[in-house]
């Protein structure tokens, strides 16, 4: 086997192994809900009208449907388990640090410092982010198209290694005539480039590398060239301009671009350099790395004007030393360039940095000093163990640091507890922390992890609403509301808060308040189905049923397919004591396909449906269900395992079940999931 395939295959080898534990890691409870848990368009698998929904929506504040494509084909294959997600981001991280090696490979001939780069890149810790983080698929993903349209653009332009041409003086390559064969392989070029785009917008300074690739080490780039070799590049900067106004549409639509009310172009102006100094110091030193790192209430003048003299003096060595090492100034030059979208001049979401946002800039820093390392060796005659030597402490010393560093990710608990520790004032952390240990049911905990976001970030409108949630499943439900009148009087124009607080208020028996709130949320988000069932359930209480099963039939209408909706208007049609509120074939078959539609995994779904078999006189199968809903509900230990039992026993007599929903029987909950 030759030197370069081994390499190859060493490389994936050891980088599927110091990533394999990530096979083991859970979900997160940080955008992961948006990709994966919570995504319905997801789960389903690859259908039509997921294929549709993936190039129309800009859910999560972002168009990527190459990403949501990819996260479906997931779901067809494994479900929601998170281990074989968990290891395709490994896989496709593997790929990359080879196609890496053999790009590298191809266009410099130099076989040890490609290798190096290629290791440094798939084992550096900073990277861990981008790989463990399901979320994150779109880094790996984009990425993987990026690399792929380089390796064709280099076959395009008839890359060859030339290991001479870093020696000074090296005739400058000239540019060939466009052939047939070109044209082919910029096609494929701009395909893999415009998938890459789709997967993530981050890929948008593609076109400079490639004209930083041309300088060096294609050496194709001089005054005499510049301008044939910019219109060569035409096409692919006219792919990167519809994918910026594309991004910026829908993250503008999205609310995820951060206005410059909230954080001004000053501050944003200030933090850009030093941000670019700390992705240094982490690639160099990768310490008290988090998930998350807020933004400082202020920047010091001295930290600002450090960063940016650093910055200046580094950039002026590498333009002085572009004819003897041409090498530096296209690493300094692609780690600058690729960090530009991601820089915080238009700021998305709190984060001062990410490391998740050095996957592809960080190339060009061990770019530079793969290859710096290499020629200085050359020229002060370093003995020749030496190097080989460092290289390898330094690879060994990346695969234990990352090995430690995948520990943090194993789930949300462990995550956001590291992020805390190694980082100050991170309300998000606290945040997420919180909604774990609410998701787990210890909600004193949570309730002091949400109280810490909020003496933190007192105007975010999500800590007070997750604050109403949390104390009303305390049973504290007039301190949930004043958190959730705060929620709303931050965010008035949010239907989904004037709906949580009109369930709080129907909770109190404030009937009118609450039809108010509902009533708002409904001019607010005509589409959403929630205000219409909540309000139905008000109208019950009231004894206005007609009217209540009205809200029923639009919230269904609203969303055929939320089996939540489906099973709470089924549950009254079902179970209503008042007949002129029943209808048990309409109740039959939402509860029937809200059953399908949960992947006939939902014991409180399977409950209802038992109800409706049992309103239309099948008690047969309602029985059936009964005993599902039963079995599912004492597996998880819930608590309405006794309920369950009454009603099976009825059905065994051959009686529906009955239920008010009245005044005096307060309406179920709004998640039907326990």
């Amino acid at each position: 086997m030759s030197h370069p395939r081994l390499i190859g295959l060493l490389l994936a080898l050891f980088t599927l192994l110091v990533y394999l534990p990530a096979g083991h890691d859970s979900f997160l409870v940080y955008d992961d809900n948006d990709y994966v848990t919570d995504n319905q368009a997801v789960q389903d698998g690859l259908t039509w009208g997921g294929v549709k929904w993936a190039f129309t929506t800009g859910h999560a504040g972002n168009w990527h449907p190459i990403t949501w494509l990819s996260h479906m084909l997931d779901c067809q294959l494994f479900g929601l388990n998170p281990g074989p997600q968990h290891l395709v981001n490994v896989l496709f991280h593997t790929a990359n640090a080879v196609l890496l090696f053999v790009l590298l490979l191809r266009l410099t001939g130099v076989l040890w410092a490609a290798a190096f780069v290629a290791a440094l890149f798939a084992w550096h810790p900073l990277h861990v982010e981008s790989v463990a983080w399901i979320a994150e698929r779109k880094d790996v993903l984009c990425a993987f198209f990026g690399l792929l349209a380089l390796l064709a653009y280099a076959q395009a332009v008839g890359a060859e290694p030339r290991p001479a041409a870093e020696k000074t003086g090296a005739p400058v390559a000239e540019v060939p005539r466009f052939t047939h064969h070109a044209l082919r392989f910029h096609c494929l070029a701009l395909l893999c480039f415009a998938l890459g785009l789709m997967s993530k917008p981050m890929l948008v300074t593609l076109p400079f590398v490639m004209l930083l690739l041309d300088y060096w080490p294609l050496r194709r780039l001089n005054a005499s060239t510049l301008q044939r070799l910019a219109a060569e590049k035409i096409p692919y900067f006219l792919l990167a301009a519809i994918s910026c106004v594309v991004t910026f549409l829908v993250q503008r639509q999205s609310e995820a671009v951060i206005s410059l009310a909230r954080v001004s172009l000053r501050y944003r102006l200030e933090n850009a350099p030093v941000a670019v100094g700390r992705y240094l110091l982490k690639l160099f030193w990768p310490a008290d790395l988090a998930v998350f790192y807020p933004m400082a209430d202020k920047i010091s003048p001295l930290a600002v004007l450090g960063a940016i003299a650093f910055l200046a003096v580094v950039t002026v060595v590498a333009w002085r030393a572009r004819r003897r090492a041409p090498y530096v100034l296209v690493g300094w030059l692609w780690f600058l360039g690729t960090l530009v979208p991601v820089i915080g001049l238009v700021q998305v979401g709190g984060a001062a940095m990410a490391d998740r946002y050095s996957y592809i800039p960080s190339i060009g820093v061990f770019l530079a000093v793969a290859f710096g390392v290499r020629a200085a060796a050359q020229r002060w005659q370093i003995p020749r163990f030496a190097v080989p030597a460092a290289a390898m402490v330094i690879l060994a010393g990346c695969l234990v640091a990352t090995a430690h560093q995948l520990r943090f990710w194993r789930d949300s608990d462990t995550l956001f507890r590291h992020a805390l520790a190694v980082t100050t004032n991170n309300d998000v952390a606290h945040v997420n922390l919180g909604v774990t240990l609410d998701q787990e049911g210890r909600y004193e905990e949570a309730l002091a992890e949400y109280y810490a976001a909020a003496r933190l970030a007192p105007g975010r409108y999500q800590i007070h609403n997750n604050l109403g949630n949390v104390l009303d499943k305390l049973g504290r439900p007039e301190e949930a509301m004043v958190e959730y009148r705060e929620a709303v009087r931050l965010n008035p124009q949010s239907a989904f808060l004037h709906d949580s607080l009109g369930t709080e208020l129907a909770d109190l028996d404030r009937w009118g308040e609450a039809m108010n709130e509902f009533t708002n949320a409904m001019r607010l988000d005509p589409s959403s189905a929630w205000p219409h069932l909540e309000l139905g359930k008000v109208l019950l209480s009231q004894g206005r049923d007609a009217e209540a099963v009205d809200q029923f039939q639009e919230a269904v209408r609203l969303a055929p397919d939320n089996y939540q909706i489906l099973a709470e208007a089924a549950h009254v049609l079902a179970a209503s004591e008042d007949p002129k509120a029943r209808d048990p074939r309409f109740a039959l078959a939402l509860a029937a396909k809200a059953n399908e539609l949960s992947g006939h995994s939902q014991p409180v779904v399977f409950d209802i449906l038992g109800m409706a078999f049992a309103a239309n006189g099948d008690f047969s199968n309602a029985q059936i269900c009964a005993q599902n809903a039963l079995d599912l509900a004492t597996a998880a230990k819930m608590k309405s395992v006794e309920s369950i039992q009454q009603r099976l026993q009825l059905y065994q007599e051959h009686q529906p079940w009955r239920e008010s929903f009245g005044a005096t029987n307060a309406p179920v909950t709004k998640g039907v999931v326990e």
